[in-house]
């Protein structure tokens, strides 16, 4: 992919990343806010390494790339499956900030949020390690590195306003699950 086209692909999807966060962006205390910077990082490692997505397939390190994205796509689909079934969203939820199954009423703490806070997120950061291990680089790490973080501070927001909404009972399961990866983190 040409230089040019990476860049269109950049201005383009950054346009749709903003406009999904544009309530968000205009505060920092959000979890959207920091999301749209992990979503930019990981959009900047896809077009760096988007030429290299099918070279050398049985190399280590693209058989660790394909196994983080096959973890990244079943967070992302049990995290969503698990939120509109048993978080039941509602658009009643007073939250300008939130959209869509951010608004779920019921805490969720079954499947995978029994072990992790934040599927979703996890998924990204699966995700966006599983983009760097297409051609791992020194910029590549820096971006992932970058992810992780505003993924970690998107999470630290996001548990700060369902403390707001759930109350102690967030702050328990809180105690009871790790941040993304299950045992560990």
């Amino acid at each position: 992919m040409t230089f040019q086209i990476k860049a269109i692909v950049f201005i383009v999807a950054s346009i749709g990343i903003a406009w999904v966060s544009r309530a968000s962006l205009r505060n920092f205390r959000s979890h959207g806010f920091y999301r749209f910077f992990a979503w930019e990082a990981i959009l900047v490692l896809v077009l760096l390494n988007v030429d290299y997505w099918f070279k050398d397939p049985f190399s280590i390190h693209q058989i660790v790339s394909w196994l983080l994205l096959i973890v990244c796509t079943v967070f992302v689909i049990h995290g969503v499956q698990s939120l509109y079934m048993v978080g039941k969203p509602d658009s009643e939820r007073n939250d300008p900030l939130l959209t869509g199954i951010e608004k779920t009423t019921e805490l969720v703490t079954v499947g995978a949020y029994r072990y992790i806070r934040h599927p979703l997120y996890s998924s990204l950061l699966f995700g966006a390690w599983g983009v760097f291990f297409k051609h791992p680089s020194s910029v590549g790490v820096c971006l992932a590195v970058i992810a992780t973080f505003f993924l970690t501070m998107t999470a630290k927001m996001e548990e700060a306003e369902n403390i707001r909404f759930f109350g102690p009972a967030y702050q328990r399961y809180m105690k009871q699950t790790k941040m993304f990866i299950p045992f560990l983190f």
